[in-house]
């Protein structure tokens, strides 16, 4: 089996998963909690609590799937893209469970992960189609034509879908993360209440920071009493933007096989709103192991011992 390690955020993931895609474990412990009186993550709090939970989430792991390190044949760890420190955390586990049991080490894209997670059974879509990738901190449209990788088809030219929820949210005096706390409140206000505008910038690209303005503004002009009468207007019409910003996308695109993925792909109205899409499984849709142990079925491994030279990378 692959073992899983993931930390390039605020959640500390491990994961069991065959080579034919089956999930034998699946471990997360979510930070959501510790970073809600921030409003959000702060890098350096995420790093000391992977620091605390890496070992504890591994032995989870391994204690749900029923198996030891001798059943592992290899390590697979997020190396980029993400929060530096807490990158690092997970990088450095990794080289020392595979250094320690002389195993092969596969460095993998989180990106990559997201789509991959599409490749685990029993969903197992097989390419080629097209991918939106909407998350905290990235919002992508990809051509995927084979399982090794992806061609960027559009991305976002300032926040990701994930960061503007979470941003309104804020704005709205809801809690983090965003995008479950609006999802949650505009399903009971009137996502005609307030028009909200939509970015249309060239080829299929994405704009959310125009959004999050005029969110600014229609709080702005509310008293403390009017903005709790309105909240879940404000709520539903922002979240109807957000959605309708990346369903266009998807259209212009003209695709014919789509698929969703990350965080954002939890939202219950993206998925109401794309019914013939492949949409990856809720507990897939947040950052966790088993979408890197996916991932490093096709990406090419290190072996023993040429990874103790692998460093982690914050960008893409």
């Amino acid at each position: 089996m692959i073992l899983g390690i993931e930390t390039s955020c605020d959640e500390t993931a491990a994961a069991l998963v065959t080579h034919d895609g089956d999930i034998v474990a699946n471990v997360v412990a979510s930070q959501a909690d510790l970073h809600a009186r921030y409003g959000g993550v702060v890098p350096e709090v995420a790093s000391r609590r992977h620091l605390e939970l890496v070992n504890p989430v591994i032995l989870e792991a391994l204690r749900e799937g029923g198996a030891t390190l001798d059943d592992v044949d290899s390590v697979a760890v997020t190396t980029r893209p993400g929060l530096i420190g807490a990158l690092l955390v997970g990088v450095a586990a990794a080289k020392a469970l595979a250094w320690a049991r002389r195993l092969p080490l596969v460095p993998v894209d989180h990106l990559h992960g997201h789509v991959a997670s599409l490749y685990l059974r029993p969903l197992d879509l097989e390419p080629p189609f097209t991918c939106l990738l909407a998350s905290g901190g990235h919002t992508m449209l990809l051509d995927v034509r084979d399982r090794g990788g992806y061609h960027v088809l559009g991305t976002t030219l300032d926040d990701a879908a994930g960061e503007a929820f979470d941003k309104g949210a804020r704005l709205l005096g809801l809690g983090y993360p965003g995008g479950r706390a609006i999802d949650e409140l505009a399903r009971s206000g009137d996502a005609t209440a307030y028009e909200f505008p939509v970015a249309r910038v060239p080829g299929l690209d994405f704009s959310f920071s125009g959004l999050k303005t005029a969110l600014l503004y229609a709080v702005r002009d509310l008293t403390a009493d009017e903005l709790a009468a309105r909240r879940a207007d404000l709520a539903a019409g922002y979240q109807r933007a957000i959605v309708r910003a990346l369903v266009e996308r998807i259209e212009a695109s003209g695709a014919s096989r789509v698929a969703v993925v990350g965080g954002v792909a939890a939202n219950s109205e993206l998925r109401a709103a794309l019914p013939d899409a492949a949409l990856a499984p809720l507990a897939l849709c947040t950052d966790n192991a088993a979408m890197i142990a996916s991932a490093a079925r096709y990406t090419a491994a290190i072996e023993y011992p040429g990874y103790l030279e692998l460093d982690a990378r914050a960008s893409a």
